[in-house]
C-alpha cells in the first residue's frame, strides 16, 4: 500500500511553555500532510474552490497521543489511505521520531460543495488518481519542501 511521507522541523511557535509540541498543532502536521499528498498527485485545492466550488473538509479525526515532540525535532507526518469512498477518504496518519512513533491520527475527510456545503462525490478524475496511487504497492512518496 502507498505510504506519503512529510518532513516537519518544530519550531518554537509550536511548542509550549515547557518546549513541548502544543496538543492542538499535531492536527495543523496532519492537515499540511494531506494537502501536500494532494499536491503531489496534481490536486490543487484552490482551483477545485475557485473552479467547482469544493473543497475537502474534515468530518472526524480521532488522535492517539504516545509520547511528546520537542523544540527543533525533526518529524515525518506520514499517510495512507485507509478508504476511499464516492464522497470522503479515511486517512491514516502519524507522526514520528527517528522511527518511534509519537501521535497516530485517523481522520475522515469529505468531499462538499460551497454553495451550501453539502456532501458531494469527489469528480471522477481526481477519485481516479486517488484510486491509482493507493494501488502503488509498497511506495512510499516523500515530498520535500523548498522555498518557492
Amino acid at each position: 500500500m502507498m505510504s506519503f511521507e512529510l518532513p516537519i522541523r518544530v519550531y518554537y511557535e509550536d511548542t509550549d511553555a515547557g518546549g513541548v509540541v502544543y496538543y492542538a498543532n499535531y492536527l495543523k502536521f496532519f492537515e499540511r500532510s494531506r494537502t501536500e499528498y494532494l499536491r503531489h498527485l496534481g490536486i490543487e485545492q484552490i482551483k477545485l474552490a475557485e473552479e467547482q466550488l469544493l473543497y475537502f473538509v474534515v468530518r472526524s479525526a480521532q488522535l492517539d497521543f504516545i509520547r511528546p515532540a520537542h523544540l527543533d525535532d525533526y518529524l515525518t507526518v506520514s499517510l495512507q489511505i485507509e478508504k476511499l469512498g464516492r464522497a470522503s477518504l479515511v486517512f491514516s496518519q502519524k507522526i514520528s521520531r527517528n522511527n518511534t512513533t509519537l501521535v497516530y491520527c485517523t481522520t475522515k475527510v469529505a468531499c462538499v460543495h460551497g454553495s451550501a456545503f453539502t456532501p458531494t462525490a469527489i469528480p471522477t478524475d481526481l477519485h481516479q488518481l486517488i484510486a491509482q496511487s493507493m494501488q502503488q504497492p509498497n511506495k512510499i512518496l516523500t515530498k520535500v519542501l523548498t522555498k518557492a
